[in-house]
């Protein structure tokens, strides 16, 4: 496995999941929005509608299915980088101090569970009686969760070239792209196959890069969306790692409208095939600026890079790049359904091989278009997990695919 994908739709081999648990639970009606989540999902129909998926893709396509939690013990079983991240996991509580004192009294897996669902401070109690904790109250979290966690495709982002790994917009998600990282530098079946675009090695407090923000168009393209989560800064670094490394030529920066349906460039669109891609209705045309990276020369090791700014839409230039492409639009376009379906994701499919998807089963006008165009379509429930207003693809990390 190189790590390394060179489309969106190649037939899928392995992808990273990450079965929602007990941060889910964390979730109430008055701290969802402080830890970044739209709803209150109830998490044990959650967990069946995610087996579902996970269980679909293993029929479907006899795909490896990595579980996040599996991968994280394994690596957790360092004491080293367990420390590590514990530390770092305590320090916006100010307890960084009883990072030790966490290692001695909880198991691995234990320790894994308090990474990804965090830790309150009555629950820290119970190990440790004496506990002073300043003026946090006991239901304070002395490690806040992650519930946004089983949205695998942001914390980083697989390229033609190699890894982005995450620097995420809001601080209370950076903590996912830490664990995405530190697996995949570490885990005996991925560290010899990383090769890290992004962030750069010594940079601290990196700009800000989502996964969600990069699409690969070909083996020779990539586009970036600079979006609310994704800086332009941070674009320009990403580029220049791959236009160096040679295996891509050209790295669009796509200028997304700030606003709350373009939060990614994944929920502008989608491919499916090497000439269809699914959008909502005249999302392409709203996208009227972009930029092109490409490579000026690379001199005494130093990389050079030049940016000339297009003043044309998005469609334009995926006609460009996608030879003969076809456009499909959330509900076949229908103005009483494209909104409502694009609302839980309409045009977040997942592509497990060329023009094959699995898509919620509630935005049926949109999957009959689908079918309509000649793909298939698997369906999976879909009541709990569109709660977090994210699709299939944003619930997905492809590991490998079949080359195209």
């Amino acid at each position: 496995m190189n790590l390394r994908l060179n489309s969106e739709f190649g037939t899928l081999k392995a992808v990273l999941m990450h079965r929602p648990g007990k941060e889910i639970d964390r979730l109430t009606p008055y701290n969802k929005d402080f830890l970044l989540f739209e709803d209150v999902p109830y998490l044990e129909a959650l967990q069946r509608e995610h087996d579902a998926f996970s269980n679909l893709i293993k029929e479907s396509t006899g795909a490896q299915v990595f579980q996040l939690r599996e991968l994280l013990i394994r690596v957790l079983y360092d004491e080293v980088i367990l420390l590590q991240l514990m530390r770092e996991s305590l320090k916006r509580s100010g307890l960084v101090h009883l990072a030790e004192d966490i290692l001695e009294r909880f198991s691995t897996a234990e320790c894994a569970t308090i990474l990804t669902a965090g830790l309150k401070i009555h629950e820290l109690r119970k190990k440790l009686p004496n506990l002073n904790a300043g003026e946090l109250m006991e239901s304070a979290f002395a490690i806040s969760p992650c519930p946004n966690l089983y949205f695998q495709r942001d914390p980083m982002a697989l390229t033609p070239s190699g890894i982005i790994f995450s620097s995420m917009k809001m601080d209370g998600r950076q903590r996912e792209a830490d664990l995405l990282r530190t697996i995949f530098e570490n885990h005996m079946d991925f560290k010899d196959n990383v090769n890290r675009l992004y962030p750069i090695i010594g940079h601290d407090n990196p700009p800000s890069i989502e996964g969600g923000d990069v699409i690969v168009l070909s083996g020779k393209a990539v586009a970036i969306g600079n979006s609310e989560r994704t800086d332009e800064k941070a674009i320009y670094h990403a580029a220049k790692a791959m236009l160096a490394e040679g295996s891509v030529e050209r790295v669009y920066e796509v200028h997304l409208p700030k606003k709350r349906q373009y939060m990614h460039l994944d929920t502008v669109f989608t491919i499916l095939d090497e000439n269809l891609a699914l959008t909502y209705p005249d999302a392409l045309n709203s996208v009227l600026q972009t930029s092109l990276y490409t490579l000026k020369e690379i001199k005494d090791d130093k990389v050079h890079i030049k940016r000339e700014v297009l003043q044309e839409s998005l469609l334009t230039i995926l006609e460009r790049e996608i030879p003969h492409l076809e456009i499909l639009h959330t509900a076949d376009g229908s103005p009483d359904y494209s909104q409502r379906e694009q609302w839980f994701d309409g045009a977040n499919v997942f592509a497990i091989g060329p023009r094959r998807v699995i898509s919620y089963n509630r935005n049926i006008h949109t999957n009959r278009a689908l079918r309509q165009m000649g793909v298939d379509v698997l369906e999976i429930p879909s009541s709990e997990l569109s709660r977090g207003l994210g699709g299939p693809r944003c619930m997905t990390m492809p590991l490998s695919r079949s080359r195209v």
